[in-house]
């Protein structure tokens, strides 16, 4: 174009606004069928109310269909599974570790599966999810956006102080999802005042249904009791172990598997009294043919202690089962008891070792930990896809365990911003394994000297077992003369070299996380509830009466010592004998 020229706007011939734009469509209008235009009418004023009117409504419709897509995508799987149908209800799961609960409901031959997972495994929150996605990224090459199983079932929090404390313990958490009451910490579901209240296991052992406990710690341990026992503090695992086999007030439960083995002879009063089968090995584990060789009731006892921490199990895999070995076995076990039935069954699965990482602050076994309990969670799921009968999956924690961040800031330091998952990957074993072995070599070492210990410490643990090539002179001189420290010692070595940081070694008071395969029935416990709320959930899901279960017991221990123990000041208030409160260190 040459200068001085005028340039025509390219949008020129565009109308400048709706009266235009009206009057250039009956142009066309007319154009097309050959009538002529006339001036503005009444009847074009109705047209464009009527048209405005329309496009109200249009763009409504348009936002609320986009809250409901919205809605749907974050409460649903990126890939869902198919619709339910009335004959084939969707089902889901639940904790620390995972319990599974299947029920009847009328019609017969219509029994319900509820799955709730072990209370995050006890340690549940957020930062453990972020810590273990990005890990499991980094070390299987991943995109950014892949994610666990558990981050496509979220469904709420679960706020989770006691009822003497803002922090609570794991009895206390774990008697409110067993029976939907607060209670006060090392409660095992006792009440303050020392009431025994019913849990919905037993609920659902009077209804008819089978029972189980699936853990990785000592089934007398606090949350697996909280279902099976009823005593005044989680110390008394004498007590804790016979009610479980039969001694207690509602007989046994049908189906044990644990790592412990209690210091009583239970196994043999639960074998010659109640007749309970028994295997304690990892060849007596393969016995049962993943549950398709089991008569019941069943108690498994496959290690003396713990199972060890995933990381270092995998290594020893011929003598322990896993986490999701054993919960896929008592999932075919108890389904195969029931198949003739018109009841269903109640497991509980625990990943008790989430909570044990966090305590040790070991972030390795952590994330090795969450990955197992992610990796059961999904198992669940699968089984309750594939079983005709509907059911639900409830998942969270007790509470949280070790205050974890993922990142940290040494003092007088400026803010990190990162973390470093590639340290995790280095390491295979966990920091207690590691204190175990650096015990193990100094009990067996002799006299040897200091610095011959150092130079072991920094290449056989250090190097070989945590990947740590940079360990301080510093570090390695507190392991040398502070073994009894040692777990601590490597904890801190290799979360500050990832940058992960930890506020306590005991428990915190945030909200723990709520994840559910959805359904109706869950909206009840959606969003952000008290503990308390899931607790009674899974009785009204079952249709069990929890409340008469409560005033059986009261009836049956009145009397006894658990109502005569004398308590005094605070104690009083919250429920604990003063003699237990001193020994626990309260």
């Amino acid at each position: 174009m040459s200068p001085g020229s005028e340039r025509t706007p390219l949008l020129a011939d565009r109308p400048r606004n709706s009266e235009d734009s009206t009057r250039r469509a009956e142009e066309e209008d007319a154009a097309l069928h050959g009538t002529a235009i006339t001036p503005s009418t009444p009847r074009r004023a109705l047209r464009e109310v009527v048209l405005f009117a329309w496009a109200l409504i249009a763009t409504a419709a348009v936002i609320v269909l986009a809250v409901i897509i919205q809605h749907h995508n974050t409460t649903t799987s990126p890939n869902p599974s198919p619709a339910p149908t009335p004959h084939r209800p969707r089902r889901s799961l639940r904790r620390r570790g995972p319990y599974l609960f299947r029920h009847h409901h009328p019609p017969p031959r219509n029994p319900k599966n509820a799955t709730s997972s072990s209370w995050s495994p006890t340690g549940w929150v957020p930062p453990r999810l972020s810590l273990t996605r990005s890990f499991r990224q980094l070390t299987q090459s991943l995109p950014i956006d892949d994610v666990l199983t558990l981050d496509r079932h979220f469904w709420g929090t679960s706020r989770t102080r006691s009822s003497n404390s803002l922090v609570t313990d794991s009895a206390a958490g774990a008697t409110a999802f067993s029976c939907g009451r607060k209670s006060y910490n090392g409660a095992i579901s006792m009440l303050p005042g020392h009431r025994p209240c019913g849990s919905v296991l037993e609920a659902a052992k009077r209804k008819g249904l089978a029972t189980g406990l699936v853990v990785t710690t000592d089934v007398t341990d606090a949350t697996p009791a909280c279902f099976a026992a009823h005593v005044d503090m989680r110390m008394q695992m004498d007590e804790i172990a016979l009610q479980e086999v039969g001694e207690g007030a509602f007989g046994k439960v049908e189906w044990i598997i644990d790592p412990g083995k209690d210091g009583v002879d239970v196994v043999g009063l639960a074998q010659e009294k109640h007749g309970w089968g028994y295997k304690g090995d990892r060849a007596g584990f393969d016995e049962l043919r993943g549950g398709k060789n089991v008569s019941l009731p069943l108690l498994g006892l496959f290690a003396d202690a713990d199972v060890p921490f995933e990381i270092d199990r995998r290594n020893m895999a011929d003598i322990y089962p896993s986490l999701s070995e054993m919960a896929a076995t008592a999932l075919t076990a108890l389904e195969e008891a029931t198949k003739d039935s018109d009841k269903g069954f109640f497991l509980m699965i625990e990943g008790s070792r989430i909570d044990h990482a966090g305590h040790f602050n070991d972030p390795a076994a952590q994330v090795r930990e969450v990955l197992e309990y992610d990796k059961t969670f999904k198992l669940v799921l699968e089984f309750l896809e594939k079983s005709d009968t509907e059911g639900v999956l409830v998942a969270t924690s007790d509470h949280e365990t070790g205050g974890l961040s993922t990142a940290w800031q040494a003092p007088n330091e400026l803010p990190v911003y990162n973390w470093h998952p590639s340290v995790l990957a280095r390491a295979n074993a966990s920091t207690e394994y590691c204190s175990f072995l650096l015990n193990e070599h100094i009990a067996s070492a002799g006299d040897e000297s200091q610095q011959s210990l150092i130079n072991w410490i920094n290449e056989e643990l250090a190097v070989r077992r945590l990947g740590i090539t940079d360990a301080l002179e510093i570090e390695l001189n507190a392991l040398a003369t502070n073994p009894a420290a040692a777990t601590v010692i490597f904890s801190s070595m290799i979360s500050s070299r990832a940058r992960v940081g930890w506020s306590t070694h005991g428990h915190s008071a945030v909200d723990v996380n709520i994840y559910s395969s959805g359904g109706k029935a869950a909206e009840k416990i959606r969003g952000n509830v008290e503990n308390t709320d899931v607790g009674k959930f899974l009785s009204e899901y079952l249709d069990v009466d929890v409340d008469e279960i409560t005033k059986e017991l009261e009836d049956k221990l009145k009397g006894s010592k658990v109502f005569e123990v004398e308590v005094e000041g605070d104690a009083a208030m919250s429920g604990h004998p003063v003699e237990w409160l001193k020994d626990a260190g309260l």
